[in-house]
């Protein structure tokens, strides 16, 4: 999209750059912000392996609420 467009919407681009880009977009600041995302995608990513959470068989938001948490432990066991 063109870059007033994105700004007349109040966004800011914080892709980084291909490796081969002639003339660099960004200065490098705002990509913090990007590898942070990351590790929230990828946790998302993690949890909708659990198939229960996917499909949201459970009724009452406290057991749906115990099942994240469970799958966050599970995770973060395999991650030790």
């Amino acid at each position: 999209m063109d870059e007033q467009l994105w700004q007349e919407y109040g966004m800011e681009l914080i892709a980084p750059n291909k490796v081969n880009r002639r003339v660099p977009t960004q200065d490098g600041r705002p990509l913090r912000r990007y590898r942070k995302r990351w590790k929230i995608e990828r946790l998302f990513a993690w949890l909708f392996n659990f198939r229960r959470l996917v499909v949201r068989y459970e009724y009452h938001a406290e057991n749906f609420q115990g099942l994240v948490h469970l799958a966050a432990a599970v995770i973060l066991l395999r991650h030790l």
